[in-house]
């Protein structure tokens, strides 16, 4: 076979992942859905979970500079460049319990079976709980991934915290990051020591369901950017008073924007490009607006996704513009706001070839698909390591508290990953 031997999943297997489900569930619950916030005590609480678990089966764990834990099944030839697997341990406020745990809990299911087996691998398999790779808390994603590679700027170290209580910094330094080596941009891991990056995630979307397919390999990750609060500033007025000609609304304009960049995103479709845009947060200010009062002022997020960098460019320039062009015709102001970009992520073809291979020798049907949202993958990609990924089925779609996954879709998600983690580089 062409990823050599590998023992079966162990039979507690099933049982471990039941129990590790709930654990995260009870430890995370906020009474709705799931909230571990990056940096925070639910994600903390995370990781400490993974962590016993993972020393009760006698494998060796560590926390890094940057606060995210490590897990370690030495190999043979510790030389050797390791294989390294696993996904994140935050989530959105009031998500569900399986968005980047479900790769951590893969990860460990699938060394303990390689350890319970008796095999010891040619080369150390290292298992990943990264911290904050969701945007939701600090407005910036991949954080704990972005750590290992230098990229925390000082920029990102200063964003506060949804809640306005702590910057980033604080938040690090007080679940044990290093503050020193991270602020300095230092490489937390040397990418010649990183043989690949492995990493099962939930489908976040609908189309494993509607194909009946358990398992997907991913052939792509989009990129983005993102603007977490452009600000449109007009004028206030009677509602009954000024008449349109003279208006310098607001949400009006905020409205002209997103309509035409709506126009746009269509046109770009129907010429073939690969894009998605979103507007998930609008508002006034809540101690001004009133019913009748024309708005001065109205903020909006706006992000937009696609597989391709040109693409992503394209709609950029195209937004910018738009913003000139309704300010102009509507006498605001319309300012940005600060902006991060993650480029896109195209997995590695000999791993995307080397899963499928494993897929067929499993009797599981070979499948390929692109993903919607960001991961961490991503990351290790752009530093030039091998990186390659396994969606699972996910009945409920993602980030909301009805977030569902099979336990035998995930166990054969698992499988395919412990195949993986003892094969040879493609």
């Amino acid at each position: 076979m062409p990823h050599g031997p590998a023992p079966s999943l162990f039979a507690g297997a099933p049982a471990l992942a039941r129990r590790l489900f709930a654990e995260l569930q009870a430890a995370g619950s906020d009474g709705v859905g799931i909230t571990r916030r990056s940096y925070g005590d639910g994600e903390t609480r995370a990781i400490e979970i993974i962590e016993a678990h993972a020393r009760a089966y006698g494998l060796e764990t560590t926390r890094d500079a940057a606060a995210n834990l490590v897990v370690t099944l030495p190999g043979r030839d510790p030389d050797q460049p390791a294989i390294v697997t696993g996904s994140h341990m935050d989530s959105v406020p009031q998500g569900g319990n399986y968005d980047g745990a479900a790769g951590v809990v893969a990860g460990l299911v699938a060394m303990i079976s390689i350890r319970r087996a008796g095999i010891v691998p040619l080369r150390t398999i290292r298992l990943l709980g990264l911290r904050g790779e969701e945007s939701a808390e600090f407005s910036v994603p991949h954080l704990g991934s972005s750590a290992l590679f230098g990229q925390i700027t000082p920029g990102m170290l200063a964003l506060h915290s949804s809640d306005g209580q702590a910057d980033l910094a604080t938040c690090m330094a007080r679940v044990g990051a290093d503050l020193a080596r991270v602020s300095r941009g230092d490489r937390l891991v040397d990418p010649a020591g990183i043989a690949c990056w492995l990493e099962l995630h939930i489908e976040q979307g609908p189309v494993l369901e509607a194909q009946d397919q358990a398992v997907a390999v991913v052939s792509a990750v989009r990129g983005n950017v993102r603007y977490p609060s452009v600000t449109c500033t007009g004028q206030a007025g009677h509602a009954g008073a000024v008449p349109r000609a003279l208006r310098h609304d607001a949400v009006l304009a905020t409205c002209a924007i997103l309509s035409k960049m709506e126009t746009a995103w269509e046109s770009l479709l129907e010429q073939g490009h690969d894009l998605v845009m979103n507007a998930g947060r609008c508002q006034t200010d809540a101690a001004r607006h009133a019913i009748s009062r024309i708005p001065e002022q109205a903020s909006f997020s706006f992000e937009f996704r696609s597989q391709s960098e040109k693409t992503l460019r394209l709609f950029d320039d195209l937004f910018q513009q738009t913003c000139r062009t309704v300010a102009a015709a509507r006498g605001v102001a319309v300012e940005t706001g600060p902006c991060s970009t993650v480029q896109p992520g195209v997995m590695d073809a000999g791993w995307r070839e080397r899963l499928c291979a494993i897929m067929v020798d499993l009797g599981i049907p070979p499948a390929t698909l692109p993903s919607g949202a960001g991961h961490d993958a991503t990351i290790f990609a752009r530093a030039g390591i091998p990186s390659a990924m396994l969606f699972v089925r996910n009945q409920h779609g993602s980030h909301n508290p009805c977030e569902s996954m099979e336990i035998d879709d995930f166990l054969t998600g698992v499988e395919v990953l412990l195949h993986a983690l003892l094969s040879p580089p493609p």
